[in-house]
């Protein structure tokens, strides 16, 4: 889902192994329907907060506008603010723009890139943890 199904595109991270990163993801049965991961690192926006970046989110394309999004994201929310993690942050495909501010989210404003990954555009999102 994240590079358009090509399997030669990997989204191995090497810190995906790091005891600071967190991976979460929904299911319905057995078929994953929704995953994202949680790395510490800086944010470009509210540099004295202990943050953490979100990458790697992904819905599968039949299970998109159901929730299965949201929920993963509030469940993350709430585990990584009860581990003292006060700010996520990531860069949003600006095509989901609209999800992230819907789940409470903020824009930075004139964040706007282009994916060295994906050549896509993308704004950075954050939100701080505690606030709704």
């Amino acid at each position: 889902m994240l590079r358009g199904n090509d399997p030669a595109s990997s989204v191995d991270d090497p810190r995906d192994n790091e005891p600071s990163s967190h991976h979460f993801a929904g299911f319905i049965g057995d078929r994953l329907v929704v995953s994202a991961s949680f790395f510490l690192a800086p944010a470009p926006v509210n540099l004295e907060l202990t943050s953490y970046q979100l990458r790697y989110m992904a819905a599968d394309p039949e299970a998109q506008g159901r929730g299965y999004g949201t929920q993963l994201l509030r469940h993350a929310e709430r585990e990584l603010s009860s581990q003292n993690v006060e700010q996520l942050w990531a860069n949003a495909r600006d095509s989901a723009l609209g999800f992230y501010e819907r789940v409470g989210w903020s824009i930075l404003d004139g964040s706007e890139h282009l994916s060295a990954e994906t050549k896509l555009p993308h704004t950075v999102v954050f939100k701080i943890l505690g606030e709704n």
